[in-house]
């Protein structure tokens, strides 16, 4: 079975003497269950598994029961180390007052219970983490999977892996293309809008945060003002709301709105966004087109391969810790700048024929870039690009 880089970091956390809790963040269908079998496997620790996917909000009561089951299975087995999985564990209301309650009193009594919670929302783990469990914890996050990763699961091909994007569970079902769509949106867009997002935070019009990721996957890789977007929705929403629901998805793993690059936080933060896919499995899903069909239309093909990059930037950035934005004056456009340390890269994709660089160099006499790059026939191939690790650019 193909292990993720992820399983020898969290191994070596688990085994080690030091406890904290882990913490693995990510969206949903992107193996963060099945590593944590790998994690069981590998190490022979004793354990006790459980998800509160299907458990009510409210039932605080379930997470001591399930951390007791593990106490008592410990005690029965007289083992002096002993690991506790939690998955989903956002969905119990106000878990990390409970998790710290419950994790002090075992530092206190000397308990080496390990712990190690799952989730898929990551601003609702992050916002519990900050609060509660400050210097208890440490996360890893898990993105889509990249090119390289299905490359050597699957044997993908760079063309398949834009078209089909970086869900592993779906790789099984590409032969049958219809049936692939239909996962992804039923098991994959539906479920995480449905269970990460509504039944978590209070939106006041579902219908349209639903349409709104619906634009922007239509739109991914292009800008798009919050003034045109309401316009496209013909909703009477207003711009804050638009932002908010961009957030949502943004954190739930679905779609970004990238903010345009500059020296003005406030003017950064008023820009108008780029949609951007998470993986560019939720564009193809919902496209009338198969595989084969696209592939011959290279204006459309074109802009996969484009958010397809973008996916990549996006999935590396949470990893890595830099930042992603875009560049625009008038008529000069840079697609992707890249920010990390005081340091900033300059990124033109150009997976057509056209090999125009007047944006990078309107951008270059503005901001003077530590490093520019062009994506394209005549700089590093998208291929190759989606096959390296954007952090070790800086």
């Amino acid at each position: 079975m193909f292990e993720r880089p992820h399983l020898q970091l969290i191994t070596k956390r688990i085994i080690e003497p030091r406890r904290f809790i882990q913490v693995l963040l990510g969206p949903r269908q992107v193996g963060k269950t099945t590593l944590v079998y790998q994690l069981l496997e590998k190490c022979k620790l004793p354990s006790h598994f459980a998800s509160a996917d299907a458990v009510a909000a409210s039932n605080v009561s379930w997470l001591e029961q399930q951390w007791e089951t593990a106490r008592l299975k410990m005690d029965q087995e007289k083992a002096s180390e002993f690991l506790l999985v939690i998955d989903e564990i956002q969905k119990i209301e106000d878990w990390s007052e409970i998790v710290k309650l419950l994790w002090d009193t075992d530092t206190q009594t000397k308990r080496t219970l390990k712990v190690i919670l799952l989730g898929s929302s990551r601003l609702l783990l992050q916002q519990g983490l900050t609060e509660s469990l400050a210097g208890r914890f440490e996360t890893t996050y898990m993105g889509h999977w990249s090119l390289s990763e299905m490359e050597q699961a699957f044997g993908w091909t760079s063309d398949q892996y834009v078209w089909f994007g970086g869900y592993p569970g779906s790789a099984p079902l590409i032969a049958e293309e219809q049936r692939w769509k239909a996962y992804v949106q039923q098991a994959l867009i539906e479920t995480s809008i449905s269970k990460d997002i509504l039944m978590l935070t209070r939106i006041d019009k579902p219908a349209l945060m639903k349409r709104l990721f619906e634009l922007g996957c239509l739109y991914s890789g292009q800008i798009l003002s919050y003034t045109k977007m309401i316009g496209q929705l013909q909703d009477a929403g207003n711009t804050t709301t638009l932002s908010h629901y961009l957030d949502l998805l943004n954190t739930a793993g679905l779609l970004a709105g990238i903010e345009k690059f500059s020296g003005n936080l406030i003017y950064k933060r008023s820009s108008s966004p780029k949609f951007q896919v998470h993986n560019t499995a939720l564009i193809s899903a919902q496209r009338g087109e198969l595989f084969e069909e696209i592939q011959i239309r290279p204006e459309e093909w074109g802009r996969l391969v484009e958010s397809s990059i973008g996916a990549h930037l996006i999935n590396y950035s949470l990893v890595e810790g830099f930042i992603v934005s875009y560049w625009r004056e008038r008529n000069e456009e840079v697609d992707f700048v890249l920010e990390k340390k005081g340091k900033v890269i300059g990124l033109e994709i150009k997976s057509g024929t056209t090999q125009s660089s007047s944006g990078i160099s309107a951008f270059k006499k503005a901001f003077n870039p530590d490093k520019v790059l062009l994506v394209g026939k005549s700089g590093i191939t998208w291929q190759d690009f989606l096959k390296l690790n954007p952090g070790e650019l800086f």
